[in-house]
């Protein structure tokens, strides 16, 4: 497993960036505008991380600033906690064994979503390529939230 990113949710995207970048020092090392989405990513790096963090793209800190105005409450401005795998069907599997629930299962081999014992989001990721689709997976439903 690999530490890859935290994901944060902002209301004002250049506050933040002034807070995280000018104040705190970080350094933007990517940035991803979603039309589609209605979104924009800004992944920051500590400056003694930034070069591994273009290498390999973690670790990070990943901003996400949602073009529509929400309130975040209830601790919904913290998003997820990321990690690369190398097999999520295995992972995912040997969770589920342990009584861990899939809240979005990897149904296209790439991507899954579990909780921690206090609801802390952790996103799962597939190293390299997504996994062919199978079962029981493909077909799996999403349980709660993530």
């Amino acid at each position: 497993m690999e530490y890859l990113h935290t994901m944060v949710r902002v209301s004002d995207l250049e506050a933040s960036l002034d807070f995280y970048c000018n104040k705190l020092g970080m350094i933007e090392t990517r940035r991803t505008d979603s039309e589609k989405g209605r979104f924009t990513l800004v992944f920051l790096a500590a400056p003694g991380d930034v070069q591994s963090a273009r290498e390999s793209k973690s670790p990070l800190l990943e901003l996400t600033y949602n073009w529509d105005p929400e309130k975040y409450t209830g601790g919904r401005n913290f998003g997820h906690l990321a990690y690369r795998v190398d097999d999520i069907y295995a992972l995912c599997q040997r969770l589920m064994d342990q009584g861990v629930t899939i809240n979005r299962p990897p149904r296209d081999g790439y991507m899954a979503f579990i909780r921690s014992p206090d609801n802390i989001s952790i996103e799962l990721l597939q190293k390299g390529e997504p996994l062919p689709a199978q079962e029981p997976w493909a077909s799996m439903a999403n349980t709660g939230t993530w």
